[in-house]
């Protein structure tokens, strides 16, 4: 999302987003279609539950993905705006990465435990649950440990997005979206 941002802007991104979201909300219908097929065959149990999955998993995810990826792509573009000088240098993509990647795992880290673990889970799982607080600290984990993935796969992100400029990759596309 980062690269995309950069060189398209947030609204590719966000649209990838929806798009990438769109093909797992299908694949997860292909799975759960295939998990409710009749059969012969012994007990297939196990496997329609792992394949038919759990709905407010899925409802957690997508709600949490669509959320924190709208979160990433506007603060990412909105603090590389900040740079006026060097704006396309490493530190303002290395910044513009890494604060918004931990503030948009952060909140899909956490709006997906609060959908699932404090809202879903107590119905549907025996009354297993987790207060807000667990849900933060689950939340703050994750986005600590994709901060970390971040700060050591973004010099390909910058090197990628510094190639696709060079080579006007895109540019029909940024033209048609600024208006040329």
């Amino acid at each position: 999302m980062d690269m995309i941002t950069k060189h398209f802007g947030p609204r590719a991104s966000n649209r990838i987003s929806v798009l990438a979201s769109g093909i797992n909300l299908l694949t997860c219908l292909i799975f759960f279609v295939a998990s409710i097929i009749p059969s012969n065959a012994k007990d297939y149990s196990d496997f329609d539950g792992i394949f038919g999955g759990t709905w407010f998993i899925l409802l957690g995810s997508t709600v949490a993905f669509l959320a924190s990826a709208i979160i990433n792509n506007s603060l990412n573009w909105l603090i590389g705006r900040l740079f006026k000088e060097n704006p396309e240098g490493k530190f303002a993509y290395a910044m513009r990465s890494y604060i918004s990647t931990f503030i948009g795992q952060f909140c899909d880290n956490f709006i997906f435990s609060v959908i699932v673990f404090v809202f879903f889970a107590p119905i549907f799982w025996d009354g297993f649950c987790w207060t807000v607080l667990q849900c933060a600290m689950c939340a703050l984990t994750g986005a600590v440990a994709e901060l970390i993935m971040e700060i050591v796969f973004s010099p390909v992100g910058y090197k990628i997005t510094k190639n696709w400029k060079e080579n006007n990759v895109g540019k029909e596309y940024i033209d048609y979206m600024s208006g040329r």
